[in-house]
């Protein structure tokens, strides 16, 4: 097989957020106006203006980079790109159970055109679960990984998502956390293997926290076994709070292999709410998200170097 991976330290702000934020953040369904699209885009502006001010006070901008969507992001993936910014750009569709391409046979050109430096797709995907769901997931990924390899400058950042099967829950009595401490580890490990050996090579496994230093060790010689040393893990936030977030970045980053996160609500929803709401100005937002990511930059840094 070809090299892959990416094994650099990577710190990633994702706002690539579509649905939620058109009805979480703003409160609106159905097709939106000229105006509310503008409103949207121009809230991801505060983010990425966050992003920028956390580089200037010095988060090493080699190590850091934004996941943003074209829908409502596109002029942002396009300063970045002038600017040598690190960027990932979504291929799904928003908010579907299964995985398909946002824009159907056109995502290379959307790809192509915004030559982003990773691609990234959100998969749920559970071993013990619908086999035909996970075939066809599996066959359109596949295909996706064999054209970043082999006509895209873009690599491939896989955003795997694990939720429980109700006999899954079953068995632990609906406790969530149990399922998240006691099963899903092994069910990631099982879904990068089956990917794995359906065609599907990502460069970045993004993964949902981990509690545990075993289970991040695990889903590490799952990601690089049989040749793939380079492949890189990252620590996705999942909208937690900041301590579980921190506890995540800190039970991953002394990991060989956990190179990083992206870590997007947690670092930039209240900031939001609250300027939306008028209670801080758009200064005080930019401020704020500038700060709560560059304190998870640290935290990752100051841990890894402990470990």
């Amino acid at each position: 097989m070809n090299t892959i991976g990416y094994d650099r330290p990577l710190y990633i702000l994702p706002f690539d957020h579509r649905g939620s934020f058109q009805t979480k953040l703003f409160g609106w369904t159905g097709t939106l106006t000229a105006d509310q699209t503008a409103q949207i885009a121009a809230s991801k502006q505060v983010i990425y203006d966050a992003f920028k001010a956390a580089l200037r006070a010095e988060v090493p901008d080699y190590r850091a980079g934004i996941l943003v969507d074209e829908q409502f992001g596109a002029a942002i993936l396009r300063d970045a790109w002038t600017h040598g910014y690190t960027t990932a750009c979504p291929a799904e569709k928003s908010g579907q159970v299964e995985f398909d391409f946002e824009y159907g046979e056109d995502f290379a050109s959307h790809i192509d055109a915004f030559r982003p430096s990773f691609c990234k797709v959100l998969v749920r995907y559970n071993a013990e679960g619908d086999p035909a769901l996970n075939s066809r997931q599996a066959a359109r990924l596949k295909r996706l990984s064999e054209y970043l390899h082999a006509k895209s400058q873009s690599r491939f950042m896989f955003e795997l998502l694990v939720p429980p099967e109700k006999e899954q829950l079953a068995r632990l009595n609906g406790d969530k956390h149990a399922y998240d401490l006691e099963l899903r580890p092994g069910l990631m490990f099982a879904a990068i293997e089956q990917l794995q050996d359906a065609g599907v090579e990502p460069d970045i496994w993004k993964i949902e926290g981990l509690d545990r230093r075993r289970d991040c060790e695990r889903i590490v010689a799952a990601a690089r076994r049989n040749g793939r040393e380079e492949v890189g893990c990252i620590v996705l936030g999942r909208g937690e709070d900041d301590r579980k977030v921190h506890e995540w970045l800190a039970t991953a980053s002394g990991v060989p292999g956990f190179i990083g996160f992206a870590v997007g609500r947690t670092s930039f929803w209240d900031a939001l709410v609250d300027w939306r709401a008028k209670k801080i100005t758009r200064e005080d937002a930019v401020n704020r998200i500038a700060h709560r990511y560059r304190a998870f930059v640290e935290a990752f840094e100051d841990h890894a170097r402990a470990a």
